[in-house]
């Protein structure tokens, strides 16, 4: 053999072996222990590294190469979407392996059975009626940290891991929106493939993490620092030298009551800096950083929480090269004091191969140019190598009614349709149907909540199925609610980033406080002296369901946005409502009503006689009504009845028969 072709072999060699070193292999047990595995998180994605998200999402939604436009971006009907039907099933995801399924959500999981075929398999590993998944009955599917509903979301994170393929199909009944959220690897790396019948190992391995998840927030303070907060004066908390990393940081203010504790906790700002950088990586009001806004919620998850005796704690892994600054910044007029505990530890891996973790706080840094994406409110842009690892939502929605009607948006590495597109707001945030429920779990959180109206606070924490990116990440979700009507959206997005390198920028900047702690009113329209519709009492129904509406969904027509909505009632039906009368006299009688596409037609009575011809409520869109003269009536002082009895449908009309009324207005007419 020629001393060329000894070389090349050798050289041929050498690179296979070193392919072959790069190789990972994971047991079921190490995929289970990533869990809780907040170390890894700093390691910087391997090139190969995705995480992709399968959901029911409606497919109207596209990006057309052609024109460089995105087409019916708004598209809602997210319920029953999936790839295509197939010998009978629907086909809802098609995966390349080697990877692991993470997290299966859904918002309304029935007796249809879904099933997952794993590297070719003709045979089905998991085949149960889709709630199986998640009632906690199935093996492995039984640990309640792991596998639950909350908020009427339905989540399970056990992990499903593939070594070649993986493939989920449904039955007819299965449900109604879904979720399968998965990481793929290189090509190399070796998992094994799920079977559903652990060992005793994994099944322990499974049971410690869903205690773990159990027993949240209740780590002890071991060295409390005072520290004394001048107003507007920044001050370092602690610096740390050397090469290490910081594992938790604990915050304990002295808080006023609540209202009060919302203001100190925006005028307050945490700032970390990483060895010697000038820009902070971490930047954010205190309480925002901790994951729920405004205010102190105590709650409690896996990297972030607040205990209910005062204790703000974050464990986020946190390594630095040569030097760590935490310093906190009160911007406000008075002094403040807190505690503070910071935990550290040697780093015992490369340097080189750890990512520096960021926190931004921001308000609309960052929307998307394109003006057909103005429903897209931008989460995190970045540039570089990193993982996106959450965020932590505020919304101020003084005026009430569903904020979240918005699917989130993963775009990585420049990609033009996002690899993960979702359902809906709260079903990102793992929740459903708009509940207004507060709940804590090991990865998201509702932390603050009253009916949907004024502040609301949600948080997620991406851990196993954080995003890897090798040179940008652009996150988004949907906001139908523009600033104007008012509904305010601000964040805390949370990742890692490489420390170097052309492509690395984080654009953030700091907020100045009059940007922080803005809350605004609405100016709701009222007709001057009007009975509104939902707050008259109700004295009898013949059948159906009367309450209040909130209306802002459908414009600012309505008389302090709402109106009394009456459902479920049929032709015959009648509902009486009081009307109050201060002084008897002659007064003219006007009303206005809501028409809809489902409306029925109306007689209406005042003090059991017909005022006029039976109204058609019908019309193509929610509007209200012109006025409506019910003419003069000599009325005495006291309670008087106004019946409104539902008689037929419009033959256009959804035949649902429902009825509003917006208000009431006495005139008292002058002799």
């Amino acid at each position: 053999m020629s001393s060329k072709r000894l070389g090349s072999l050798i050289l041929a060699m050498l690179v296979l072996g070193a392919g072959m070193a790069a190789a990972e292999e994971f047991t079921y047990v190490d995929l289970v222990n990533r869990l809780t595995d907040l170390k890894r998180l700093a390691e910087l994605p391997a090139p190969d590294e995705r995480c992709l998200q399968w959901s029911s999402y409606d497919r109207a939604s596209r990006y057309d190469e052609a024109s460089g436009k995105y087409v019916d971006w708004t598209a809602n009907g997210d319920g029953s979407g999936y790839l295509r039907e197939e010998n009978g099933a629907f086909v809802f995801a098609e995966m390349k392996g080697p990877g692991c399924i993470w997290r299966m959500w859904s918002a309304r999981p029935e007796d249809g059975h879904v099933r997952i075929y794993l590297d070719g398999a003709e045979t089905p590993v998991v085949d149960l009626p889709f709630r199986g998944f998640f009632n906690g009955q199935n093996e492995p599917f039984t640990r309640n940290s792991l596998v639950y509903e909350a908020g009427k979301g339905w989540n399970n994170y056990t992990p499903i891991p593939f070594q070649k393929s993986c493939r989920i199909t449904a039955d007819e009944g299965w449900g109604a929106y879904f979720h399968f959220t998965y990481t793929t690897y290189p090509d190399r790396t070796i998992l094994p493939t799920f079977t559903g019948k652990l060992n005793q190992e994994e099944n322990a391995a499974l049971d410690a993490v869903n205690e773990r998840f159990a027993n949240l927030g209740t780590e002890p303070v071991f060295r409390q620092k005072p520290v004394k907060l001048p107003p507007d004066e920044d001050v370092i908390v602690t610096r740390l030298t050397g090469r290490r990393a910081i594992t938790a940081i604990k915050i304990k203010p002295e808080l006023p009551a609540s209202v009060d504790d919302r203001k100190l906790l925006r005028e307050v700002v945490l700032k970390v800096n990483w060895d010697g950088d000038e820009k902070p990586a971490i930047w954010s009001p205190l309480g925002d950083f901790f994951g729920t806004a405004p205010g102190a919620n105590a709650y409690l998850s896996f990297p972030m929480g607040l205990t209910e005796d005062g204790w703000f704690y974050s464990h986020w892994y946190m390594p630095f090269n040569s030097e760590a600054v935490i310093r906190l910044q009160n911007e406000g007029k008075e002094t403040r004091r807190l505690l503070i505990e910071v935990l550290h530890e040697p780093i015992d891996e490369p340097i080189d191969n750890l990512g520096r973790f960021h926190a931004k706080w921001h308000g609309d840094a960052f929307l998307p140019p394109e003006p057909e994406r103005w429903i897209d409110w931008t989460i995190l842009s970045t540039r570089g190598r990193g993982r996106f690892c959450g965020v932590a939502l505020h919304v101020w929605n003084p005026r009430g009614g569903w904020w979240g009607e918005g699917d989130e948006k993963f775009h990585v590495d420049g990609e033009k349709f996002p690899s993960t597109i979702g359902t809906g707001s709260e079903d990102y945030f793992g929740y459903a149907w708009c509940t207004p429920a507060l709940f804590q779990r090991a990865y998201h959180n509702q932390t603050l909540v009253s009916n949907n109206i004024g502040h609301v606070s949600v948080n997620r924490w991406q851990i196993v199925d954080n995003i890897p990116f090798q040179t940008s990440f652009q996150g988004y979700i949907e906001k139908y609610y523009k600033n104007d009507k008012p509904t305010l959206y601000d964040a805390v997005a949370y990742w890692y980033q490489e420390a170097s390198g052309p492509n690395r920028s984080d654009a953030y900047e700091a907020v100045p406080l009059d940007r922080r702690m803005v809350w605004p009113e609405p100016e709701v329209f009222a007709v001057k002296g009007a009975l509104e519709g939902e707050n008259l009492k109700i004295l009898r129904k013949t059948a159906g369901n009367p309450r209040s509406q909130d209306m802002t969904g459908f414009g600012d027509s309505w008389s302090r946005l709402a109106h009394l909505w009456w459902t479920d009632a049929q032709p015959g039906d009648r509902l009486e409502l009081a009307i109050p009368v201060r002084a008897s006299g002659d007064y003219g009688v006007t009303l206005r009503l809501t028409k809809a596409p489902d409306y029925g037609i109306v007689q209406l009575y005042l003090d059991g006689a017909k005022t006029g011809d039976p109204i058609d409520l019908y019309a193509t869109s929610v509007i209200i009504s012109d006025v409506v003269d019910l003419g003069r009536h000599t009325l005495t002082e006291g309670e008087h009845v106004l019946a409104i009895e539902i008689v037929a449908a419009n033959e256009e009309a959804e035949k649902a028969y429902m009825a509003g009324l917006d208000y009431v207005k006495l005139d008292p007419v002058s002799q």
